[in-house]
């Protein structure tokens, strides 16, 4: 990522990609101004530089049945390399975890997790998480609803810190 420097065209490719990751390329050229051959370039360099990691669809989950959302908080009794590396291996193998982020403080990780049920989240928990390796100590919240879900990043942001820096 470092090698490629990105202009104003390639951010606006991917900020019209991440708001819609199914148009056509036709599409997405005519959105960002140019013809769809070099659309199409710009896009394949983008993914080969790592900019673009994928493209999947942004499915409901409680229209699937999983009713319930939980972020667990999670201090483990070691923190070498090792010991971080196992727990996030442990967190990639677990389907219930849907997000695994380290952090500094008091917390180790934070998990996002979703299961059908209370009572499917509580056997995860209480057979699985606690009875991991290394897990001291885990702290759950419950969601009781979601006021915003955006994912990506805001380009806009982007586009104003780099106008003001030129």
């Amino acid at each position: 990522m470092a090698g490629h420097k990105l202009d104003q065209i390639d951010r606006k490719i991917l900020a019209e990609l991440q708001a819609d990751g199914r148009m056509t390329n036709v599409e997405l050229a005519r959105r960002v101004g140019i013809s769809a051959p070099p659309c199409l370039r710009r896009v394949r360099t983008l993914e080969e530089e790592g900019f673009i990691n994928g493209y999947h669809a942004q499915v409901n989950a409680r229209a699937l049945g999983f009713e319930v959302q939980v972020f667990a908080m999670v201090g483990l009794t070691g923190q070498a390399e090792a010991d971080l590396s196992a727990f996030e291996d442990q967190c990639r193998a677990w389907p219930l975890v849907r997000e695994c982020h380290m952090l500094n403080g008091e917390v180790d990780f934070v998990l996002k997790c979703v299961a059908p049920d209370l009572s499917t989240f509580q056997s995860f928990l209480t057979e699985e998480l606690t009875a991991a390796p290394n897990v001291a100590s885990v702290k759950t919240s419950l969601v009781i609803r979601g006021a915003k879900d955006d994912p990506g990043v805001p380009f806009d942001v982007l586009e104003d810190r780099l106008a003001r820096n030129a």
